[in-house]
């Protein structure tokens, strides 16, 4: 699972089933704890690749993550992602990082 390079590069309809892979095992992988993880899902739903669709709340919320984990990059890609966002979608991308981690901390006990 390298999606570390991904740039926003379109993928072909043939390779949808392998981006459905790599965003699946990118989520298991976050879902560990793995920090990198967590900033490639930004980049992959701020850029709409790999089989994310593009979304700024998604990519907020775990670029949102990966900062709090101390990843740097992660925190300015949060901000740039913010100057294209509301304060209210910038609210959901909040309550969705607070939710996931509740729920992994559920899945941990």
């Amino acid at each position: 699972m390298e999606l570390k390079a991904i740039t926003g590069t379109p993928i072909e309809a043939e390779n949808n089933a392998a981006a459905d892979l790599l965003i699946a095992n990118c989520l298991a992988a976050a879902a560990q704890g793995e920090l990198t993880a967590l900033y490639d899902l930004g980049v992959a739903f701020s850029t709409g690749s790999h089989g994310a669709t593009c979304d700024l709340v998604e990519a907020h919320k775990w670029f949102n993550l990966a900062a709090t984990r101390g990843h740097e990059e992660a925190a300015w890609c949060r901000a740039d992602v913010s100057e294209e966002m509301t304060a209210r979608e910038i609210a959901e991308a909040q309550r969705r990082a607070r939710q996931w981690l509740a729920d992994e901390a559920r899945k941990a006990a």
